[in-house]
């Protein structure tokens, strides 16, 4: 396959109220009837238009993105992490996870020139890095000194997913002063549910612990923004209003961004009986709002973008390491057995032997032909809603 196919963007029209909608990467344009063929595709004179303003324009890679995991292990046993080897056989909150490995001095260094070789590659001379376990701060010290060294490589911003449970004040501050720059954290519904689904491994709930631990390294670590990701499925959708608000009156809503993620089941045997349908479509459109309104700032609607680590299948502009230096095609399947690409001290192996590990995060994994339609009907319905909204309140 070409790679610069794969990673092409992929425009979107979709249908809202009274009108139909164009999601390129360069913008987001209205359109009439009139501006659409018979088949749904932009007529040339309309195409040409949107072309002409820009929207078509994809800008360049600036950065290579690297990602690695600092510690494979995690402290908590939440059902459906794609790092599960299978459920808890007793039913309990300690599934079985990808092995064991933590970051070592000696790994970063294979990591960095490893990356410094793929960077002159692309002729890319800034570095993004994101903190990634597991639990990245099961080793925090493997954090600090991997971002510390990256700024001999042109380290221009660093990112972290978290579980947060681990993170002091203290720890926020030097983790910023090493560059990290923005924190993800997930919520999994309001309070009850968040502890029912997200439990430590050794019991017990994280939800007070979350929420004081971000609001404590808010300030103490004021050049950190916090992306809140809020997963659903049948079992907490209908408390996600109820968490919104609880946090809006706990956390600084304009140093938050907040965005919501249909849990999948990728193959760990953990099942999301809610369906796809135009209730929960319009359900979602009014979470994004009413957090728009609170204060937090949401993800707008736009294109298919290809992933930098994992849309490329020569790594071209990032790659996903493990703590131990193999090479994942997706931050999806790192860690995990059978699944590995290459290593940063060998490279990547050849096409033909990664062709069937190659996942790419812009897909799903693991799903049918039939749920990844419905995924996208969805994801549609949602979105036109939200840019009507936004359209009929001047705020797009």
């Amino acid at each position: 396959m070409n790679p610069s196919r794969i990673g092409s963007p992929k425009e979107r029209i979709i249908r809202g109220e009274s009108s139909w909608w164009f999601l390129g990467p360069g913008g987001v344009a209205r359109l009439r009837a009139h501006h659409l063929a018979p088949d749904g595709t932009l007529r040339p004179d309309a195409e040409r238009y949107l072309r002409e303003q820009g929207l078509f324009r994809v800008r360049p890679a600036r950065a290579y993105a690297l990602t690695v995991l600092t510690s494979t292990d995690c402290n908590l046993g939440c059902g459906y992490c794609f790092q599960n080897m299978a459920q808890d056989p007793s039913g309990g909150n300690r599934p079985p996870r990808i092995a064991h490995a933590r970051l070592t001095p000696a790994t970063i260094t294979g990591i960095l020139d490893f990356t410094a070789g793929q960077m002159a590659r692309a002729g890319l001379e800034e570095l993004a890095v994101t903190l990634f376990g597991g639990e990245p701060l099961l080793n925090p010290r493997g954090c600090l000194e991997l971002l510390t060294r990256a700024a001999d490589y042109g380290l221009s911003f660093a990112s972290m997913i978290s579980n947060l449970t681990l993170l002091t004040p203290s720890l926020a501050a030097d983790l910023a002063g090493a560059g990290l720059r923005w924190v993800q954290v997930t919520f999994d519904g309001d309070r009850e549910d968040h502890d029912r689904i997200r439990v430590r491994r050794a019991n017990g709930g994280t939800f007070d612990t979350i929420v004081r631990n971000l609001a404590r390294a808010s300030e103490a670590a004021p050049a950190i923004r916090w992306h809140l990701r809020v997963n659903f499925s049948h079992r907490n959708h209908q408390g996600i209003s109820r968490l919104i608000d609880r946090l809006a009156g706990t956390l600084d809503t304009s140093r938050c961004m907040i965005y919501f993620s249909r849990v999948n089941d990728v193959n760990v045997g953990y099942r999301n009986e809610l369906p796809h349908t135009a209730g929960l479509a319009a359900e979602f459109a009014r979470w994004k709002l009413h957090a728009l309104d609170l204060g937090f700032s949401i993800a707008r609607p736009g294109p298919r973008l290809p992933c930098p680590a994992c849309s490329y299948r020569d790594g071209r502009f990032g790659a996903v390491v493990s703590a131990d230096g193999t090479l994942s095609s997706c931050w999806e399947t790192a860690g995990r057995p059978d699944w590995q690409v290459g290593t940063v001290t060998g490279g990547y192996l050849p096409a033909g032997q990664t062709r069937d590990k190659w996942v790419s995060c812009v897909d799903s994994w693991g799903t049918t032909a039939a749920d990844d339609e419905a995924a996208r009907v969805f994801r549609d319905q949602a979105d036109a809603a939200v840019l009507d909204a936004l359209s009929a309140t001047g705020r797009l």
